[in-house]
């Protein structure tokens, strides 16, 4: 797996790392401080806090079916999430569902398509031909992304609510 990288964004220095099993902590305190809407954005419907199950299976990474990268931040002598992306497993074997999360006061920042790429990078490398993303067609912040990713769009079949970004690789 990939080490941690360094980053300057917005006169902070933040580490994109991959996520791993001792951060789960970490990751309930970055889900449970993102505002109602990016949470609603995020797991697509109502969600406060993760659970214990769930917590557990989104920093169980295995780098191949299913893998994750955290983007960190030193604050008071500790690590604290910033942001996340990762993808699972999908519709086939070589296809992955992606998302990338980035904490609020981080928005807008070029965070998220750091993420993305570091994402995009490692998918490519273990032979995941393509990356996709179910997401609200009200997600603006997503359509931003996807556009400059190079993602297609098309509306779900499931949801005339809900988007299909696709990337492939």
């Amino acid at each position: 797996m990939r080490t941690a990288t360094e980053h300057s964004i917005a006169g902070h220095r933040v580490t994109i790392r991959p996520l791993n099993s001792s951060d789960t902590q970490m990751e309930a305190e970055f889900v449970r401080n993102l505002s109602d809407e990016t949470k609603h954005f995020r797991f697509l419907g109502a969600v406060k806090e993760l659970s214990s199950a769930d917590l557990q299976r989104f920093c169980s990474i295995d780098g191949f079916c299913n893998m994750a990268f955290v983007a960190t931040v030193q604050e008071d002598g500790r690590e604290r999430e910033i942001g996340v992306s990762r993808y699972a497993e999908g519709e086939k074997p070589e296809i992955r569902e992606m998302a990338v999360t980035v904490a609020d006061s981080w928005q807008h920042k070029g965070l998220g398509r750091l993420l993305a790429h570091q994402l995009i990078d490692y998918a490519r490398a273990h032979g995941v031909t393509q990356l996709y993303s179910v997401d609200f067609a009200e997600n603006t912040a997503m359509q931003h992304l996807a556009n400059d990713l190079g993602m297609t769009v098309r509306r779900s079949l499931d949801d005339p609510c809900q988007v299909i970004y696709s990337l492939p690789l």
